[in-house]
């Protein structure tokens, strides 16, 4: 069977977990903690980044950033991880979701500015499968409504908009290194991007629990002690020594995994899809080939191929149920407008094996089951 992912191993992951447990310090923030922060740091360009154990921990630092309070709104696509809402709602948020595109599956930026109101504080665009949404019009519509941005990009690292790395454009950003995602920290993890001055400070405190730690370790404060609500988003040294060493190969991760993408791209392009899609990334984007997807008819012949190329040993999967139809969305969501493209889009959707490493006899495999089916 072909799986649908295999997390990327690059061959020193074992190594620097080894390294980390030998070392004086394994409970966060040490050795490679700080190796990984200034990596993306400078490869980012950003004012400062914080690891934490999940990308669901730096949503929730952000919605604590930005002081989310009971009974403000925050706009996003509903076609998305449920993280992304949660992190608000955990803060007393109502999530008001609009439409996506049905080229990108992103958040339709001309949707969101009527969705807002007085009680609006937030805009969380997610960036579907690596591919940016329109960020300008996005910051524009944030800067005239004195609105913040934070950037879900989850699946985003090494992806660009108008040359500018993801996570970097709005107020703040969150990353995942989840197994699934192009490089993992060891099954879980995340990273905070922070791009405005005001949330330096206070980020690092949110994120040891609410204390000033951080400035105590650096000869700042004689003693720390609790200042400010915060929790534990700290993750472990083992966490940062393993993502480590898929940083080390950062670029061959991301070219490796854009010739298996283009390699399918140019395949299917030929395939007589009828009323079938492939992905669209716009010009002005620079994909990481996170994802590789096929939009099929309907939610009937998305089955059929499903099962297909199970049959043919290879294991597809479609994504997200938008939020606004799950039980919880009921309770803490709205829905703005007409859901014209989010759930007829994600019905349709079906995504294909794509992992570092994928040898060409895997990839040639999967390309012939598709042709099949098609033919």
């Amino acid at each position: 069977m072909i799986p649908f992912n295999k997390p990327p191993l690059t061959g020193n992951e074992q190594k620097y977990v080894l390294q980390a447990i030998q070392s004086s310090k394994i409970s966060g923030d040490g050795f490679f903690g700080k190796k990984c922060q200034t990596w993306f740091e400078l490869k980012l360009g950003c004012l400062k980044t914080l690891l934490t154990p999940s990308c669901t921990a730096a949503l929730e630092m952000a919605a604590i950033l930005i002081d989310i309070q009971p009974g403000d709104e925050v706009i996003m696509p509903s076609y998305t991880f449920v993280s992304t809402a949660n992190a608000f709602v955990l803060r007393g948020a109502k999530i008001v979701f609009v439409d996506i595109r049905p080229d990108t599956m992103n958040i339709d930026e001309a949707k969101i500015e009527e969705a807002i109101t007085p009680n609006t504080k937030a805009i969380v665009p997610v960036h579907y499968a690596g591919v940016s949404c329109e960020m300008d019009a996005i910051m524009d519509i944030a800067n005239r409504y004195g609105l913040f941005v934070v950037e879900d990009a989850a699946q985003g690292m090494m992806s660009k908009y108008k040359g500018k790395p993801l996570g970097t454009i709005g107020h703040l950003g969150a990353f995942s290194f989840h197994e699934t995602k192009n490089y993992t920290s060891g099954g879980e993890g995340g990273l905070l991007l922070i791009n405005d001055q005001r949330f330096l400070q206070r980020a690092e405190v949110v994120r040891e629990k609410g204390t000033n730690r951080s400035q105590f370790f650096r000869g700042q404060v004689d003693k720390y002690t609790w200042v400010d609500v915060g929790s534990s988003y700290l993750p472990s040294e083992l966490q940062a020594a393993f993502l480590w060493g898929q940083l080390e190969k950062a670029n061959e991760i991301n070219l490796n995994r854009l010739a298996t993408w283009n390699a399918y791209h140019d395949l299917f392009k030929q395939l007589p899809l009828g009323e079938c899609s492939l992905p669209t990334v716009p010009d002005n984007c620079q994909h990481n080939a996170h994802m590789f997807y096929i939009k099929l008819k309907n939610l009937d012949q998305r089955t059929q191929f499903i099962e297909h190329l199970k049959a043919h040993d290879i294991s597809a999967v479609f994504h997200y149920i938008p939020l606004h139809s799950a039980p919880a969305g009921l309770s803490f969501t709205k829905f703005n407008g007409k859901d014209q493209h989010t759930t007829n889009e994600s019905e349709r959707l079906a995504r294909l094996p794509i992992y570092f490493g994928m040898s060409a006899k895997e990839q040639s495999q999967v390309a012939k089951a598709v042709v099949e089916f098609f033919a």
